[in-house]
């Protein structure tokens, strides 16, 4: 038994002896990697700051003169495009002629039972106004719910039989969720927009009130989208006023004298009222009102939702209280489409996440110039 200690002693002397000269013969530094052997690199930086690349703008712009007819004569090198700041070179320019993807958002509430016979009968300016020969169109209805009327189809004849037989269900209106679909669709149609080929122009239209009830969808989330995907909001605001009438009262108190959305404040000084401004005449900065939605992301914009969006994508708000018609705005809408530059860059020099302002200049006196302001870059998380 004694002799087993000694060994054990010895044994583990030895051991000892020899971990003690390992340490002391290790070098102070990491040690070199043996020939052929991997070396492992260090995690990245998470702390340096990403970059991220917004392949194309591809936007629409309307020119107008001081008397508000379009401008139909200029060329690319009339026109002055910045990012935030940074002058940027136009990669494509047309007038008119791209043609057109088309996804249309029509109210099926109940709420428009009085105009229902307006509305079917708005199936052919879609085709022939909006479409136009060379593009394609989408319809799709909206209540509590949202359904897919029809998928995009070139074919002229089923988007105007969809139109035709549309039927009306629940009184709910979940108009932002609604958006959010048309968005999806029109942000996957292939091919997608490059420098060398911008594809079509992408366009929503909405005919519906005003107002939202009971989205999941913030209107802010669709706005990024939107201008990411190069989409133009166009809307249509319907008029209720003949349903509100002609229905039992939901509350005590007196008749609103305008249907939801349209404001009855008188117009801005300097400003005289005229068809397009009638919901403006508060003299609300929508501008500044759709930049805010877009940086923040949510639903906080309530009297002036749909005029937002269309300021936001470049697009235009056209109401059917007074003295126009559906056919009218539908009419409106068409002929601006069709009158448009079409103006595309890779933005180059400006890759900050955040909010990226769009400044669009012409070199002639007296001109209106109208696109989108410009388009929100999200920052990745953590």
């Amino acid at each position: 038994m004694k002799q087993i200690a000694c060994k054990y002693a010895l044994l583990l002397g030895a051991v000892l002896s020899c971990t003690a000269a390992a340490r002391s013969q290790a070098p102070d530094g990491p040690l070199p990697p043996r020939p052929g052997q991997t070396v492992q690199q260090p995690p990245p930086n998470t702390q340096a700051k990403l970059k991220v690349q917004v392949a194309l703008v591809n936007m629409p712009v309307t020119v107008r003169d001081n008397k508000g007819e379009m401008v139909h004569d200029l060329d690319a090198k009339d026109f002055r495009i910045t990012d935030n700041g940074v002058e940027q070179r136009i990669s494509h320019f047309d007038f008119g002629g791209d043609p057109v993807s088309l996804v249309i958002l029509l109210e099926t509430s109940s709420r428009i039972d009085p105009i229902l016979p307006e509305m079917r009968k708005a199936g052919i300016l879609f085709t022939q106004m909006v479409m136009g020969l060379d593009g394609e169109a989408a319809v799709v209805g909206f209540n509590d719910g949202v359904d897919k009327l029809q998928d995009f189809t070139n074919n002229a004849d089923a988007i105007e039989n969809v139109v035709t037989r549309l039927q009306t269900g629940t009184s709910g209106l979940k108009l932002y969720d609604a958006m959010a679909i048309g968005v999806d669709m029109l942000a996957s149609r292939k091919p997608q927009p490059t420098v060398d080929g911008p594809g079509k122009r992408r366009v929503m239209l909405v005919l519906s009130e005003t107002v939202d009830s009971g989205s999941e969808t913030k209107l802010g989330e669709v706005l990024r989208k939107a201008q990411l995907a190069n989409i133009t909001i166009y809307s249509v605001g319907l008029s209720t006023t003949r349903s509100e009438l002609h229905s039992e009262p939901k509350h005590k108190g007196p008749a609103p004298i305008a249907p939801p959305g349209i404001s009855t404040l008188p117009p801005a000084p300097g400003r005289a009222p005229g068809p397009g401004n009638e919901s403006t005449g508060s003299a609300v900065d929508l501008l500044g009102l759709a930049i805010w939605a877009v940086e923040h992301a949510d639903n906080k914009v309530k009297d002036h939702a749909m005029e937002v969006a269309c300021v936001a994508t470049g697009g235009e708000h056209l109401s059917t209280y007074k003295n126009r018609s559906i056919e009218n705005a539908i009419d409106d809408i068409g002929a601006e489409l069709h009158a448009q530059y079409t103006i595309s860059y890779a933005p180059s020099g400006t890759n900050d996440f955040g909010y990226h302002e769009i400044k669009v200049e012409v070199h002639r006196k007296n001109m209106k110039v109208r696109a989108r302001p410009g388009y929100y870059v999200v920052p990745p998380e953590g």
